[in-house]
């Protein structure tokens, strides 16, 4: 990292209902008064993580008990160059309150209803509203009918994202199918993704996943509100950022079926690649459920799950 650039540790402090703390500026202060997540300077021989710490419990009066590194950001303000290192903190003891004079709130993400959010962390907002797992579609393996009732039952258990990637299907019968999917989670507030279907995605206002082959192809970002894609490498890493996508898959971290020929990542792998990167990170491949608190301690948003998805108990699903 270049001399000149202010390494700084941020905390998203999370409740179980969702809401994340955001603090003020104080006086005296560049920006103050704007809005922006706890957090400080890393100073010399500090790691983020003791410089969170440290931070919190001088600025705020709480003790981390849990905190998962995140992304990381660079920015460029008037008076300084600044790496914002995002951990999310889901665990800490005490009571957060000012010590520094700065005012606090609760917010969510879609709303924040404070302002004006310091330029650095506005992309953070929209980046909290993925979920930690990002459902792929199995219909090939499940048939139409059965897949669509566990479908209603992993949203009504709250199953907040998911990819419909068919590849078997006409293109007439994935839009059929891509219709009634979007009913649903719709009904449920779930984000759909389309895999490789830009004009449907468009047509419908639905999200678009871009295979690798096809990120690797693009001048520009598609015009999409939600778009994101599939790596296997670091220049596939970098350039779904160049691209400012909103998340990607990275894959395969295990052996996996269905590419037997890929040789997996694995966790070591996959921390150091997303040590310094800014988008959310979805691991995939050979993953369960179980597997989301590894994903997390080694820097990933959250898990890609197809099979592991779909699991469900089908007492009431059978055809």
């Amino acid at each position: 990292m270049p001399d000149d650039v202010v390494e700084v540790a941020a905390a998203v402090i999370e409740r179980p209902d969702g809401r994340f703390l955001m603090a003020s500026r104080p006086a005296g202060k560049h920006y103050a008064g704007w809005w922006e997540f706890p957090g400080g300077k890393v100073e010399a021989g500090e790691e983020p993580r003791q410089a969170l710490e440290r931070e919190l419990r001088e600025e705020l009066g709480i003790v981390v008990r849990q905190a998962w590194p995140w992304l990381q950001r660079g920015f460029v303000y008037p008076h300084a160059r600044v790496m914002l290192r995002f951990f999310r903190v889901t665990d800490w003891e005490g009571t957060p309150h000012p010590h520094e004079g700065q005012s606090l709130a609760w917010v969510q993400a879609g709303q924040p209803g404070v302002e004006p959010i310091l330029p650095a962390n506005g992309p953070i907002l929209k980046a909290l509203r993925l979920p930690l797992e990002y459902a792929v579609s199995a219909v090939a393996d499940l048939g139409e009918g059965l897949f669509l009732r566990r479908l209603e039952q992993r949203l009504g258990e709250g199953l907040g994202m998911l990819q419909l990637r068919e590849k078997q299907l006409t293109r007439d019968a994935f839009a059929l199918l891509v219709r009634q999917v979007a009913d649903r989670c719709r009904q449920h507030g779930a984000l759909l993704v389309l895999n490789d279907a830009p004009a449907l995605a468009a047509e419908l206002g639905l999200g678009l996943h871009l295979p690798s082959s096809r990120l690797m192809g693009l001048g520009q970002r598609p015009d999409l509100e939600w778009v994101g894609a599939s790596c296997h490498n670091p220049a596939e890493l970098a350039r779904a950022a160049d691209l400012m996508l909103d998340w990607v898959v990275l894959s395969p971290i295990r052996p996996t079926a269905s590419h037997p020929e890929a040789q997996p990542l694995g966790w070591a792998t996959l921390a150091a690649w997303v040590r310094d990167y800014p988008l959310p990170v979805f691991a995939l491949g050979g993953l369960s459920p179980g597997d989301l608190t590894t994903a997390r301690r080694h820097g990933a948003h959250g898990v890609a799950l197809r099979g592991a998805a779909w699991r469900v108990s089908d007492r009431l699903l059978r055809p």
